[in-house]
């Protein structure tokens, strides 16, 4: 059974996090720096989020679809993309196993990845604080 019932709560969640990361004031300038606009194609279930990080900005669905163009796209299952919000995926490493599919320069992307870590508490703390314990685990 998917983690999420439906986008909603991809959108709640996982663009809840990229939002949050945006809008901090140590962690957006470095997000908006980098240059990169990341579109993600989440399946089980079905969504898609365009995080365009140096507007500031995450689009949901076909606001996504039509958006900015992406410098790095990437699929994946969205569980894959909530146990990487807990700190329990390498993006590397599910990347090699094809767990996530990715397009672009990746390197721009993996640069960014130190960044995301400081954010897996504030995740953790985002679903609790929503009544979602149950997808945080022991």
């Amino acid at each position: 059974m998917a983690t999420f019932k439906d986008a909603t709560e991809v959108y709640r969640y996982i663009g809840g996090i990229f939002e949050e990361a945006l809008a901090d004031p140590d962690l957006g300038p470095k997000f908006a720096a980098s240059g990169v606009i990341l579109r993600v194609n989440y399946s089980d279930p079905d969504s898609v989020l365009t995080v365009d990080m140096p507007a500031g900005k995450v689009l949901y669905g076909e606001d996504a679809r039509n958006g900015p163009k992406p410098v790095v796209e990437m699929s994946m299952k969205a569980d894959v993309a909530h146990r990487f919000w807990l700190g329990e995926v390498n993006i590397t490493a599910a990347m090699a196993k094809g767990q996530v599919k990715a397009k672009g320069p990746i390197p721009k992307i993996l640069k960014l990845v130190p960044l995301t870590k400081i954010l897996f508490p504030r995740y953790r703390e985002s679903l609790l604080r929503n009544g979602r314990s149950d997808l945080v685990g022991a």
